[in-house]
């Protein structure tokens, strides 16, 4: 039977819930998603649960922080005065907006204190400091991926690359 190792492309179902049982995040209703295992894709403790495991196998785990977005850092929390804030712009406490690095990419900080004096953001993940629980299920093995990525069309002939 064909067993989930680094390098294979897995596809996975799956369901992820906190401790009060509340699902933060799954498949259901959707298409399982791809991923290739040993790249990093996703948590370090999601992908080590699937290494092993065989095609339409199930199972639950519960992953602590350390193995999921890991622990809060308060040095992950900015500080901007509002000078430096545009003045059209006007977040709310809890919204998530994104702060342009100065290479240019975005990231996300949740918006935690905002008045006439300062902005504060927080950029932990949303799930750090969270114990999650999962049930997943494998539901296809590959050498390569079988999904195209979203937002490609089929054309060319390396689909999303071109030729």
């Amino acid at each position: 039977m064909q067993k989930v190792e680094n390098g294979k492309y897995v596809s996975v179902k799956y369901k992820g819930t906190l401790e009060n049982g509340e699902i933060f995040d799954s498949t259901e209703g959707r298409e399982p998603i791809e991923l290739q295992v040993g790249s990093g894709q996703i948590i370090k403790g999601f992908e080590d649960a699937l290494v092993g495991m065989e095609l339409n196998e199930k199972k639950e785990f519960t992953l602590a922080p350390e193995e999921a977005y890991g622990t809060r850092d308060e040095n992950n929390m900015h500080t901007f005065s509002r000078e430096e804030v545009p003045a059209d712009m006007n977040p709310q406490v809890g919204e998530v907006i994104g702060l342009q690095t100065p290479d240019g990419r975005q990231i996300p900080a949740r918006v935690a204190q905002f008045d006439e004096e300062k902005l504060v953001v927080d950029l932990n993940h949303p799930l750090a400091d969270q114990n999650l629980s999962f049930e997943i299920e494998v539901v296809d093995i590959n050498e390569a991926p079988t999904q195209m990525p979203e937002g490609c069309d089929t054309g060319g002939c390396n689909g999303c690359s071109g030729c």
